[in-house]
């Protein structure tokens, strides 16, 4: 797992072996989905019943000149009615709405379940109703902006320029460093066994919704922030009043 992927190699509909044009593609998350990927970790981001979506028409570019403005050539391909979607290794910039922000870049990755489009036929092309994104690099916590960008629909054609661009906007990714997390809940029990098997229970019902996770740089315990939403929340009840 990385969080470094910033590079692109190849050229704006260069066209390889089998036919298809390298690039790179926008994929638009869908409404509530932002706030889902930034509760929880995930190494993949699936989406389905993008099917249609998929088969995208050539890279636009954006509106504004200067900024994004990658002119994109006819593609052949497309033209005559071929589909010419997402493929694995294809890099992808994942994008919310409202306004139109970029919070991840990332790879299209195979489905971890593919049927064929011939069930009887094993070499037949795979085809799946999900597409699956394999994260490089998240920035849910700190979006950049991306206004400027023009999308199609849920997914887009991009040109590599366009992308490029879109991640130099992420800068380089922050140092790591070790952090202390704790979720803390009075559980009234008869012995100890029980009180964890309640405090998962609560855990587990609850969730990162309701529950504060307080998190601290390691050695650091004084600097203790809580979390609710994957947001800092204060929880001192004398301050809010």
């Amino acid at each position: 797992m990385t969080d470094t992927d910033r590079r692109v190699s190849g050229t704006t509909h260069a066209r390889g072996e089998d036919g298809r044009v390298d690039g790179a593609w926008a994929v638009l998350l869908p409404p509530g989905r932002y706030d889902a990927e930034r509760l929880v970790h995930h190494d993949t981001l699936e989406l389905t019943g993008l099917d249609a979506a998929a088969e995208a028409s050539p890279p636009t570019g954006a509106a504004t000149p200067g900024v994004l403005d990658v002119p994109a050539a006819p593609d052949p391909i497309a033209a005559a009615g071929t589909p010419v979607g997402p493929r694995p290794g294809d890099p992808v910039a994942v994008l919310t709405e409202g306004p139109l922000r970029l919070v991840a870049l990332g790879r299209v990755a195979r489905p971890t379940v593919e049927r064929r489009e011939d069930p009887d036929d094993p070499q037949s092309e795979p085809v799946s109703d999900a597409l699956v994104i394999a994260y490089t690099r998240r920035a849910f916590d700190e979006p950049a902006p991306a206004e400027e960008l023009t999308l199609d629909g849920p997914v887009t054609a991009l040109p590599a320029e366009a992308y490029r661009e879109l991640a130099e906007r992420l800068g380089p990714p922050p140092a790591r460093r070790s952090w202390l997390v704790s979720l803390d809940l009075p559980i009234e029990a008869a012995t100890p066994a029980e009180a964890v098997r309640l405090f998962w229970s609560y855990a587990r019902d609850l969730g990162p919704r309701e529950l504060p996770a307080f998190v601290s740089p390691s050695g650091d315990e004084l600097a203790m922030q809580a979390f609710v939403l994957g947001a800092e929340a204060n929880q001192d009840p004398e301050e809010d009043d």
